[in-house]
């Protein structure tokens, strides 16, 4: 069972998110908050493996929240609408494992729970690269590969360039002719080797390395 906590400071969007979210069998709701102090507050008492966070709320935004929850153990689902790509890219960085709009069907939001909640990070090709890349051209880019880079094998600085691309792992198992257990096993080795959670980090970590460029 999945355990979700809610934190949106509009009670309509915490309450429709929360029936959503419950009606799955595989999905549990077990808090929600209004603010961003009781959002880390409710996410360290409850323990969930999910949380959807608002950016903008009272008391606490949701990226410092994101900042604070960094060490533990749950997954930060960062909730957001296009006119926020700063604040997007810094979710990112500060340990967020992905986003979602606001506006996405509920399909959407019902996969992105399970992606995330399973350790993967939600990055949608169409919304994801252009929101960084967006952010990294208004950004001076480090072309200078950090020695970290080094440590990756020819073939796994090739997937870390696809993963940064927006690709999944099936499409990144198509492109390199690959079974896409062994894809796993090359991104697993990737964020090991970097010291990174989770591909929403690799991602990060391969355009400000320059190892990716915006188009």
């Amino acid at each position: 069972m999945i355990k979700v906590l809610v934190a949106d400071d509009q009670e309509m969007v915490r309450e429709g998110f929360s029936a959503l979210l419950d009606a799955q069998p595989d999905i549990s709701v077990v808090g929600s908050a209004g603010d961003g102090v009781a959002a880390v507050s409710e996410v360290r008492r409850l323990a969930p493996d999910v949380v959807l966070m608002d950016v903008r709320m009272p008391e606490m935004d949701g990226l410092t929240a994101t900042r604070l929850l960094a060490a533990d153990p749950v997954k930060v689902l960062v909730l957001t609408t296009f006119d926020l790509d700063d604040y997007v890219y810094e979710a990112l960085r500060a340990g967020a494992s992905g986003f979602l709009l606001k506006h996405a069907p509920a399909s959407e939001l019902l996969t992105a729970v399970r992606v995330v909640a399973r350790g993967d990070a939600l990055l949608a090709p169409s919304v994801t690269k252009r929101l960084i890349e967006d952010f990294v051209k208004a950004q001076p880019v480090r072309v200078v590969k950090p020695a970290a880079l080094t440590a990756l094998t020819e073939r796994e600085t090739e997937v870390l360039r696809l993963i940064a691309q927006g690709l999944s792992n099936g499409e990144i198992a198509g492109h390199l002719v690959l079974a896409e257990q062994t894809v796993k096993t090359h991104v697993s080795r990737v964020l090991m080797k970097l010291g990174l959670r989770d591909r929403a980090q690799a991602v990060i970590a391969a355009y400000e390395s320059g190892l990716v460029v915006p188009r």
